[in-house]
């Protein structure tokens, strides 16, 4: 049986484990299985709480050499993903309303549109519906 890791060795494990994603880090784990938990999965969860399945995937892709894609996440599509012409066309509506800093004091552009008058715009002269547009909260954002 090997030697548990002192307190000070496990805080810096997991502080390097959290620094790594994906595949980096279920590699930096599975080597860390191997190394101080004799390969033990359970007994690594126990001192560095990481999840089981995880570590399972981190040997399995050691093993093999391969990488085991992750999947897909689920969620709400972006708004670019839905409408992909839909910031050109904003940038169509507000680029003629829009100005520099008076004293050029950065580089930032200011418009007198407001979400709502571009909301509009983009139903009336784009042809937009208003219920696949994004909130006015959103717009103004």
């Amino acid at each position: 049986m090997l030697p548990r890791p002192d307190a000070k060795t496990i805080l810096t494990v997991k502080d390097a484990a959290k620094k790594l994603k994906g595949s980096l880090r279920r590699a930096f784990q599975a080597q860390v299985v191997l190394d101080h938990c004799g390969g033990n999965i359970s007994h690594a969860k126990t001192l560095f709480g990481w999840n089981q399945p995880t570590l399972r995937r981190a040997l399995q892709e050691r093993e093999t050499g391969e990488i085991i894609p992750d999947r897909q996440r689920s969620g709400r599509t972006t708004f670019s993903e839905k409408l992909p012409n839909l910031q050109n066309d904003i940038c169509s509506l507000v680029d003629p309303n829009s100005q520099t800093h008076p004293t050029f004091g950065n580089t930032f552009r200011y418009t007198r549109m407001t979400a709502r008058a571009v909301l509009e715009a983009l139903v009336q002269e784009k042809g937009y519906k208003k219920k696949e547009l994004p909130a006015e909260s959103t717009m103004r954002c």
